[in-house]
């Protein structure tokens, strides 16, 4: 699901071999319940969560859930979508590190693949989520590199790849593995909408983390080759979303900052170093 908008899809099928004839069951939480290779019974169906403009969600106790998820995986430590369960109640809990492990088991335990595409779709989500938290959810949102004065300690200073290549491959394999997905046609048209601009948003995001860091003297020598590697990620954006607001205007900002130069700040937001344009 993307962080800021998740769009209702009916659930996962109960039987793999009668993915057309399932029926959406819709609960409060963000857990997908399915069976992964033999037929399920009726209680492990699976369950998404995904909320519609203007409706809300049941509530429901999360802990219970989980003790429920725990239990059924104790009986059935190999069922793949329980450990997909598992995870998703665990990552709304915020315990993301045991939620990225239960997502894990859960590719593991999907031998046939037939629900990789969803739990790839998960992993990437999550690690996503994990990327905008704190500072970096203020700056992808806001651009603050460039749009606002600059602030002391509201900035980036180290971007590393595989902060953004991880969730990247996730989306991607979300994507390769969703015709073999084993669901009704409302949830392989939801993943089939979302990865894509999931992974819109993640190219933009490394993009706008460099241009930022390339704003911060803690970092010296490599701000005009930041920039230039922001661009082709952001353009990279715009070849799956072309109408992507927040990355056309950043292509503007930063073939200006390439153009005219642009200023570096300390720690204490106090101008420090003066970057050259090529003119």
């Amino acid at each position: 699901m993307s962080p800021d908008d998740k769009e209702e899809a009916s659930a996962l099928p109960e039987d793999p071999a009668a993915e057309a004839e399932s029926d959406a069951e819709v609960s409060g939480s963000e857990e997908h319940e399915a069976d992964p290779n033999p037929p399920a019974e009726e209680d492990d169906a699976p369950v998404v969560e995904y909320e519609k403009e203007g409706e809300e969600l049941a509530e429901f106790d999360l802990e219970t859930q989980i003790e429920e998820f725990r239990a059924a995986l104790e009986e059935d430590p190999d069922n793949c979508i329980h450990h997909y369960n598992l995870a998703e109640a665990l990552e709304e809990l915020e315990e993301r590190e045991e939620a990225l492990a239960e997502y894990q088991r859960a590719l593991e335990c999907d031998t046939e693949q037939a629900y990789h595409a969803i739990i790839h779709f998960g992993v990437g989500n999550l690690i996503f989520h994990q990327l905008l938290s704190g500072i970096q959810s203020v700056v992808v949102k806001s651009s603050i590199g460039l749009h606002s004065a600059h602030k002391p300690g509201d900035s980036i200073v180290d971007v590393y790849d595989e902060d953004y290549t991880i969730p990247i491959e996730h989306f991607q394999n979300a994507m390769t593995f969703l015709p073999q997905l084993k669901a009704d046609d409302e949830l392989v048209d939801y993943i089939s909408k979302e990865a894509p601009g999931q992974l819109a948003n993640i190219y933009y995001k490394w993009g706008s983390d460099l241009i930022d860091k390339s704003r911060q003297i803690a970092k010296y020598g490599s701000e005009v080759q930041d920039v230039k590697k922001a661009l082709k990620l952001i353009k990279k954006t715009l070849e799956i979303d072309p109408s992507h607001s927040q990355a056309n205007l950043m292509i503007k900002y930063a073939k200006k900052m390439l153009a005219q130069g642009w200023k570096s700040f300390d720690e204490y937001g106090f101008e420090a170093k003066d970057i050259e344009g090529s003119g």
